[in-house]
C-alpha cells in the first residue's frame, strides 16, 4: 500500500499522549487506522526525544498494513531517523526550510497556523500543508484563542496548499465546519476519548467530501 499524501487526505488524526498512555499506543494506532484516518500524527509534547522515536517506531510497526502516513510533531530529526512520511511544526518551532533541511527533503512539512496572515505566510514559506485553527476552544490547546469559522472560506481562496481545519472538531460540529468551506479536518480528543474509536472514525469519515 502507498501512504496517502496530504492532497489525497481528508481526515487527519492525532495520537496525543495527553490522552493516550504510552502502553496503548499500538492499540490506538490500529483503531484509528482501521477506522479510516488518512494521516496520523504522533504528538508527545512532554516526552524525551528518545521516547518519541521509540513510540514512533512502535506506531510504524503496526501501520505497515494501512495506507496511512505517519507524521511526527516537532522533531524533524526523529522523522528523518525513522524515515516516516511527514513532520509538523508550530509557529514557535523550526522554520519549514529548517525542517526540510533536517529531513533531507524526504518528509512533507506541515505547519500550524492560527490566522489568515499566518496561513498565507506558511504557504510562502513552503509548507506542504497547513493546520488552520483552533476553530473552537479545545483542551488540547487551552492557551490558544479560538478563531471561529468565519475565515475558513477565505483561507481556501488565498492558500492553494491542503488545509486541515483543527481545534474542537467533532461529529456534532462537522456540518457547520463543512458548511463554512472546510474540505479537510483534524480530529483529536473526539476520537481518542470515544468508546468505539473505529466506529467514531468511520462515521465521521463517511461525512467528509
Amino acid at each position: 500500500m502507498t501512504p496517502k499524501t496530504p492532497a489525497e487526505a481528508s481526515l487527519y488524526g492525532i495520537l496525543d499522549l495527553g490522552y493516550v498512555p504510552a502502553a496503548h499506543v499500538e492499540s490506538m494506532t490500529i483503531a484509528l487506522c482501521e477506522g479510516g484516518v488518512d494521516l496520523l500524527q504522533l504528538r508527545a509534547k512532554k516526552a524525551a526525544k528518545s521516547e518519541v522515536e521509540q513510540l514512533a517506531r512502535r506506531m510504524q510497526s503496526v501501520m505497515r498494513d494501512f495506507d496511512v502516513s505517519l507524521i511526527i510533531n516537532d522533531h524533524a530529526d526523529v522523522a528523518a531517523q525513522i524515515a516516516c512520511e511527514g513532520v509538523h511544526v508550530g509557529q514557535d518551532d523550526d522554520a519549514v526550510v529548517k525542517a526540510r533541511e533536517v529531513t533531507g527533503g524526504a518528509c512533507w512539512v506541515g505547519k500550524s497556523t492560527h490566522s489568515l496572515a499566518q496561513a498565507v505566510a506558511a504557504q510562502a514559506e513552503g509548507a506542504d500543508y497547513l493546520g488552520f485553527g483552533p476553530l473552537y476552544a479545545t483542551g488540547t490547546k487551552p492557551d490558544y484563542v479560538p478563531i471561529g469559522l468565519a475565515d475558513i472560506a477565505e483561507v481556501h481562496r488565498r492558500v492553494s496548499r491542503p488545509i486541515f481545519c483543527i481545534g474542537g472538531v467533532n461529529a456534532t460540529r462537522l456540518d457547520e465546519i463543512l458548511a463554512s468551506g472546510a474540505r479537510r479536518v483534524v480530529v483529536v480528543s473526539a476520537f481518542l476519548q470515544a468508546v468505539d474509536v473505529r466506529g467514531e472514525v468511520r462515521a465521521l469519515k463517511s461525512r467528509l467530501p
